[in-house]
């Protein structure tokens, strides 16, 4: 039996393949042009990066500064007494809302972590950064402090005073308001009076044997 008519099939299988892989090989070269040119009309278009310098806007940068007034979403503080603690420039002698037990123990553990450091557990100025030498901070329980209006402390929270850096990262706000009562109820302690115990607990207190 001859082979002749099988070689002519495999020689005609060879050619089909062979003009297949030409026209796949050109097709891959096409598409890889046409991405190349994509990619690089993205890269080299006219644009501005962040921060950048530009001849085009009279200070010199590229990057544009908001419109005046603008407010970023969520930061829209309409309640000056609780942001700012000041009411018409003044500074406020409230809280801005009622202080609980709940706010007061809040308030407590912010404080031992926060500020204990320097003014220690009690308020006298006297915390263990002082004690390794930081600078030693006016006691909570002097007159000046006393009397001061509760707004005081919230803008020396929040903007820092002397030696005292800002607080205003590290304690959100309710927080420093929580702050404030438990640093008045600190205040209280050391100075308090019959009088200002509730007659309920003032009565078991003088009960004998409490």
């Amino acid at each position: 039996m001859s082979t002749e008519p099988r070689k002519a099939k495999n020689r005609s299988l060879v050619r089909r393949g062979g003009l297949g892989m030409t026209t796949v090989r050109a097709g891959a070269l096409v598409l890889l042009v046409l991405l190349a040119g994509c990619r690089s009309d993205m890269n080299d278009q006219a644009k501005y990066k962040p921060l950048a310098a530009s001849d085009l806007f009279a200070d010199g940068r590229a990057s544009r500064p908001p419109v005046p007034g603008t407010i970023a979403r969520g930061q829209l503080r309409e309640d000056m007494h609780l942001y700012t603690g000041r009411v018409d420039g003044a500074l406020v002698t409230t809280f801005p809302f009622p202080v609980t037990h709940d706010v007061l123990r809040r308030g407590q553990e912010r404080y031992n972590i926060y500020c204990a450091p320097c003014h220690d557990r009690v308020g006298n100025g006297n915390g263990m950064v002082v004690r390794r030498g930081y600078k030693q901070p006016p006691s909570l329980h002097i007159d000046r402090l006393r009397d001061a209006p509760v707004g005081h402390f919230y803008d020396v929270i929040t903007n820092g005073l002397g030696a005292m850096p800002d607080y205003s990262v590290q304690v959100p706000v309710r927080d420093r308001w929580a702050i404030i009562a438990y640093m008045r109820a600190l205040q209280l302690s050391q100075r308090a009076t019959p009088a200002d115990v509730p007659p309920d607990q003032l009565k078991k207190m003088q009960e004998p044997g409490k």
